[in-house]
């Protein structure tokens, strides 16, 4: 209802000047004819002629329509400079804002339907600098002021904002207008009344807020930097700290970029995620599977058989995993393309200097423009009594461990109900071990939907590991963790406890904290990743939010570009389409929201669901459990997230996370032609699934009478 009332009265103005012919007054030959016919009658009733001059500005200015500089001019002729002035320039920003506020109410919604992740980031721009752009542009008559209004209503600039930055920008130019309407007589043209000497002026003044805020940050750089001495030189153009999946990324587009690149790694070359996290634990959940294929084989129509687990020969072939993939992330590779790499630990001196003490015994010192700061993350060990004399063993440790061993642990305790170790009971029951996992929370997985969870935890429970949820550790005494839930306690034998509760950022043996760069948590960074020093950077799981390795390549990318090239231009690190992949048998995999963030975010949504059970894929290969749950905005195809629960679901989200990075609809995706038969035609379904939810009923009511017709 405002959207018909707003365009109803704005169609009444339009109508109202073309029916009275108001375009021949606001012309400047009308307008002297005007202001002549009115300034005697000013003179009597000069309250009636503001106040009547004052809402016709303002209906003119609100309709968008042309005349507005000449009713500019005309109030300078008929009420002087300052009364003119006064006039001019509050009716000129109420109607500015009437027409700002119609373009928001009428045209908003449907343009963020349409163009929404473009405008994002115009919005994002607005939200920290709107009034400086505004107020620029303002000050150069070179945009048209009514465009300014209809395309600021598109955006999420504050009206107040908006209101006041325009009174402020459109000033000047009202002062110059007005002060000409005093000689209008004179006057001619509009062409004659702002010279290029004055539209000059006007920009500079424009851009003068830019300038300021420009020396405002020089300012603030100085300071940062106070009581620290800049070489005159620099032997390095990058340091990077770390070579796990951040550090390597960053060295590598150095390089590439022919800069001039130091690598410094304490410990092995790939980082966590080669050594001790995604390689070996994806190959142990492979060894894992294949074990409980032949429990099960009977699903495929063979025997089942009990496997024999030589535990050590699924440790060694884990090992193996990592010796091949090796000399993809070597030091031999990095040197080759182009990387000084150098094994020791490096340490933040001041801004531009890392100190190296390398594993050969030298200590290096390197200056250098910009650092890196990629030293990933550890395994989180609570403060649980007894712990640290229980020989516990985390992800980092374990497979060292499990190497030694003949056989796999007879009894297991897995502290934690995340991903890792919802992965690690799982592979451990499948290959022998009688596995208890504990988790404080009332759910495993507690990140995903309530449906996601309660499946990992049947999932878990059909592999042998018995879950405990809401139950609290307490302390941990010879071969037993003892929890507690509701006021008793619960006791868990155990020959190996493994803890998985989640991982800390490395913070500490850096220097970061001796020069003053925030490590609450995280190193803490802005937007474009950079620490309190404007060319230190930090990327990956030292940095946050996300422990992924993917995320760690893709903030790198940021990192090193904003260091190397951030003098001229600098990018903020994009987060909006992150995949997230659990790898239990089925895999859960997910990008976007889920319905469960989306209800705390506020965001509305529709889900649209597609059942494996039915896909024939699934069926020939007995993986029918598991779905396809895709959230959109109510009565469109935009897709807000997707979850992927089944076989191969981290290969299913790939078509989702390309959809959502490049603006895909889910109708997209239906158009698409997906092989028969694979697993990948779920995504399609789920699609088809929206579109019958969606089909237009009364059109195809009419086509049902059509052919009716037809059939006469």
């Amino acid at each position: 209802m405002k959207r018909l009332l707003i365009i109803a009265a704005l169609a009444a103005l339009v109508a109202a000047y073309f029916f009275f012919g108001l375009g021949d007054y606001l012309t400047v030959e009308g307008i002297k004819q005007v202001a002549g016919d009115v300034g005697a009658y000013y003179e009597r009733n000069p309250a009636q002629v503001i106040v009547g001059f004052f809402f016709v500005y303002v209906a003119v200015a609100a309709a968008s329509l042309p005349g507005a500089a000449v009713m500019t001019l005309a109030a300078g002729a008929l009420f002087g400079v300052l009364v003119g002035t006064i006039i001019v320039s509050f009716a000129s920003t109420l109607g500015a804002t009437l027409a700002f506020l119609a373009s928001r109410y009428v045209l908003r919604d449907g343009i963020e339907a349409r163009f929404g992740e473009r405008l994002r980031t115009v919005n994002q721009g607005l939200e920290s600098d709107g009034a400086f752009y505004l107020f620029t542009i303002r000050m150069i008559p070179l945009f048209p002021f009514f465009v300014v209004n209809l395309v600021m209503g598109l955006t999420r600039i504050g009206t107040w904002t908006f209101a006041w930055v325009s009174q402020i920008g459109m000033l000047l130019g009202t002062i110059v207008y007005v002060n000409a309407g005093t000689q209008l007589a004179r006057i001619d043209s509009l062409s004659g009344i702002a010279s290029p000497a004055v539209l000059a002026s006007f920009a500079l003044l424009g851009i003068a807020p830019w300038f300021a805020k420009a020396i405002i940050g020089w300012i603030k750089r100085r300071k940062v930097y106070a009581g620290f001495n800049r070489p005159k030189s620099f032997d390095r153009n990058l340091v990077v700290i770390g070579a796990g999946s951040a550090g390597l990324v960053s060295a590598l587009i150095a390089a590439t970029v022919k800069a001039k690149v130091t690598l410094v790694e304490a410990n092995k070359m790939g980082g966590d995620c080669l050594n001790t996290g995604c390689v070996p634990s994806k190959s142990l959940i492979k060894s894992a599977k294949v074990a409980e294929q032949m429990r099960h084989a009977d699903r495929y129509g063979i025997t089942p058989t009990e496997p024999d687990i030589p535990f050590g020969q699924t440790i060694e072939r884990v090992m193996q995993a990592i010796r091949t993939i090796e000399p993809h992330d070597s030091v031999e590779r990095y040197t080759g393309l182009g990387v000084d790499v150098v094994e020791g630990y490096g340490k933040v001196v001041d801004p531009w200097t890392v100190e190296i003490a390398r594993k050969d015994g030298v200590t290096q010192r390197l200056t250098t423009r910009g650092i890196v700061i990629a030293a990933g993350a550890e395994p989180f060990v609570p403060p649980i009594p007894g712990l640290e004399q229980s020989n516990y063993l985390t992800s980092d440790t374990m497979w060292d461990a499990f190497a030694k061993m003949e056989r796999a642990p007879a009894r297991i305790a897995v502290l934690g109900g995340g991903p890792i170790g919802c992965e690690l009971s799982q592979a451990l029951a499948r290959l022998g071990s009688r596995v208890t996992q504990v988790e404080m929370a009332v759910r495993v997985l507690g990140r995903e939907d309530d449906e996601v969870s309660a499946l990992a935890q049947a999932s878990l429970e059909a592999s042998g590991v018995e879950v405990l949820t809401g139950h609290r550790a307490a302390r941990v005494e010879p071969g037993r963790l003892i929890a507690d839930r509701d006021d008793s306690e619960v006791a868990i034998e155990f020959d190996v406890l493994i803890v998985a509760v989640g991982r800390a950022a490395r913070l500490t043996g850096y220097g970061l904290e001796d020069i003053g760069i925030d490590t609450t948590k995280t190193v803490v960074t802005d937007d474009f990743l950079a620490t309190r020093f404007p060319n230190i950077y930090a990327a990956g799981d030292v940095a946050g939010p996300y422990q992924f390795t993917h995320t760690a390549s893709h903030q790198a990318w940021f990192a090193s570009v904003n260091a190397l090239f951030g003098q001229f231009k600098r990018f903020k690190a994009d987060y909006r389409v992150i995949p997230a992949v659990t790898f239990l048998d089925p895999e859960i995999a997910r990008v976007g929201l889920n319905e469960r963030e989306a209800r705390e975010q506020g965001v509305e949504y529709e889900v649209t669901r597609y059942e494996l059970d039915g896909l024939d894929r699934a069926i020939a290969e007995s993986e029918r459990r598991g779905f396809v749950k895709v959230l959109t905005p109510p009565g469109k195809d935009t897709i807000l997230g997707a979850t992927i629960v089944g076989a191969h679901a981290g290969e299913l989200l790939a078509e989702y996370v390309l959809a959502m990075k490049h603006k895909l609809g889910l109708n997209k995706i239906l158009g698409t032609i997906h092989s028969y038969p694979t697993m990948a035609e779920a995504n399609k379904f789920a699609a088809g699934e929206w579109k019958k939810k969606h089909k237009p009923e009364a059109l195809l009511a009419l086509v049902e009478k059509y052919h009716a017709w037809r059939r006469r």
